[in-house]
């Protein structure tokens, strides 16, 4: 069995990307997603906003290979304003738990100079566990 790529039903196409990837072991990589919903159009408002919209899109990934966000047991986080993130932790993990609910998988955070994308404020990719079918 080889590779598969995962790509969420309605999303615009990923064009030099996967979105997702899983591989015969049922581990599945998330490549680092950004703040733009299913039509690559960045959602309004900040850090917070964009963040929101990140998770959302790890979770729509995760479930299009089908599984769930508990599948998920890492999340590597790259930031561009350090000061910000510090500063909207409380809303930070508000805003986390209204897509992840209480499951915490291991993180590391990076502070970064720029993305790609100019409107982008961060990424997160994120690796996950779904058995084999």
């Amino acid at each position: 069995m080889k590779p598969q790529t995962i790509h969420p039903d309605g999303w615009a196409p990923a064009l030099g990307y996967a979105n997702g990837m899983l591989m015969p072991d049922g581990t599945l990589h998330i490549g680092g997603q950004i703040g733009w919903d299913e039509n690559k159009v960045f959602v309004d408002g900040g850090f917070i906003e964009q963040m929101e919209q990140v998770l959302k899109n790890i979770a729509a990934i995760v479930r299009a290979a089908g599984g769930d966000v508990t599948d998920i047991g890492r999340l590597t986080w790259f930031v561009k304003d350090k000061a910000e993130y510090r500063a909207n932790q409380r809303e930070i993990g508000k805003a986390y738990q209204r897509i992840f609910g209480k499951h915490f998988p291991a993180m590391s955070l990076i502070i970064i100079n720029d993305l790609v994308e100019d409107e982008a404020l961060l990424e997160i990719e994120a690796t996950a566990y779904i058995a084999p079918k």
